[in-house]
């Protein structure tokens, strides 16, 4: 079975809301129909013209016109405590990615999906300012399944946080074992650098040592070692070279990058060099799951994403 395949078993049947906030999106109408049609979720589509796309099998929501919009709007008010007036908590709510990810923190939806046409920020903002981080987490990132063939690995972050600090590199470094988990990945995380076990003595490989050590001492019970270069992280004859000891090196199939640089080039090209698949970017840390689509994307694309988005429903 392939890893969407996996994935629709476990949810199917499980009647999970997901909410689409670009109901004006062929691409997302043709999504939710499919959805819908196979009863893998129950797709809830936002649109301020409900008759564009009444013709789906699904729930049409105009945010303006909902019983729901006052109601959201006084919550909002609550949760942003004192910074958001009731004016402009009005006038968000009226933006159908604030109304979605209101519909998931209310207990409306289990999910949300949308970027085919929102940016990232308008993605993500308001996830991260109403549904918040897990407790612990301090910061969401953004990784990539990447599959070929029966081939299956975990990159991130490829998609938010330009520098981030060691401390955050352990946390996605726990983050992404849990994820490779439920993709049926037995997690070996590499976190990534120039360096391999020491081997240059500069800052940037010193924030990679250091968020090794600060991952080992949470003892998430994963397997977690670095800082290696890929090649030592990737091939075993390299691995013995270089990084004999490590449990990871040879082997990892999980890919913590030092930066959003590297992290975007490197599965991109994996993607167009290597004939991989890129799932993504998926969202790991939130409490409940909001995924960012491209502006790019296929309809393919969006009902991957929300399949993804309902096993994350399920599995966090």
């Amino acid at each position: 079975m392939s890893v969407i395949d996996t994935l629709k078993a476990r949810i199917k049947g499980k009647a999970i809301r997901i909410v689409f906030p670009e109901g004006a999106d062929e691409r997302i109408v043709q999504a939710a129909s499919q959805l819908s049609t196979e009863g893998l979720v129950e797709p809830i589509v936002l649109s301020e013209t409900p008759t564009d796309v009444s013709s789906g099998d699904f729930q049409v929501v105009n945010p303006k016109e909902s019983d729901l919009y006052n109601t959201f709007v006084q919550a909002l008010v609550e949760r942003r405590a004192g910074k958001c007036t009731y004016e402009q908590a009005e006038e968000l709510i009226k933006k159908p990615n604030y109304f979605g990810t209101m519909m998931v923190y209310m207990g409306y939806a289990e999910g949300l999906v949308s970027g085919a046409a929102h940016s990232t920020g308008d993605t993500v903002r308001p996830a991260l300012q109403i549904i918040k981080m897990k407790p612990g987490l301090s910061k969401t990132f953004g990784y990539f399944l990447m599959v070929r063939d029966d081939e299956k690995y975990i990159m991130g972050d490829c998609a938010i946080n330009p520098s981030p600090e060691s401390k955050d590199l352990a946390e996605f470094s726990i983050e992404a074992a849990k994820a490779a988990s439920m993709f049926g990945i037995d997690p070996k995380v590499a976190l990534l650098s120039f360096s391999t076990n020491g081997s240059a003595d500069a800052e940037e490989a010193e924030k990679v040592r250091k968020a090794v050590k600060l991952a080992k001492k949470k003892d998430s019970g994963f397997t977690i070692d670095g800082e290696m270069q890929f090649d030592a992280a990737f091939v075993e004859g390299v691995a013995k070279k270089k990084f004999p000891d490590s449990p990871v090196a040879g082997q990892a199939n999980t890919f913590i990058f030092p930066d959003l640089n590297s992290g975007n080039i490197g599965y991109k090209m994996v993607q167009r060099l290597a004939g991989f698949e890129a799932m993504g970017p998926i969202l790991a840390g939130l409490n409940k799951p909001v995924n960012d689509l491209s502006r790019g994307c296929s309809s393919e694309d969006a009902y991957n994403t929300a399949i993804i988005t309902a096993a994350q429903s399920v599995m966090e």
